[in-house]
C-alpha cells in the first residue's frame, strides 16, 4: 500500500518513534490487555488470546517486561 520495502518502513518507523514496529505492536497489545483485565472477568489465557499472544506465558513475559509486574499482580 505504501510502496516501500518492509526494511525501509521499519527503519523510518524506528527513527520517528524510537521503537521498532514489532515493539509498538507488543506495547499496544499490552495496553489493550490492561483495559480488558479491568473491564472483564475473563481468564488471563483468554485475554492473552484476545490480544494476539500465542499463549499465556508469552503474554505474561511481555507484560512483566513492559509494566514491571505480572498480569496476576
Amino acid at each position: 500500500i505504501a510502496q516501500v520495502s518492509p526494511n525501509y518502513f521499519a527503519t523510518q518507523f524506528k527513527q520517528s518513534s524510537g521503537i521498532s514496529p514489532h515493539q509498538y505492536v507488543i506495547q499496544q497489545r499490552i495496553e489493550r490487555a490492561k483495559t480488558l483485565m479491568i473491564q472483564r472477568k475473563e481468564s488471563l489465557s483468554q485475554i492473552a488470546d484476545a490480544v494476539g499472544f500465542a499463549d499465556q506465558s508469552h503474554f505474561a513475559r511481555h507484560f512483566k517486561r513492559l509494566t514491571g509486574v505480572t498480569p496476576k499482580q
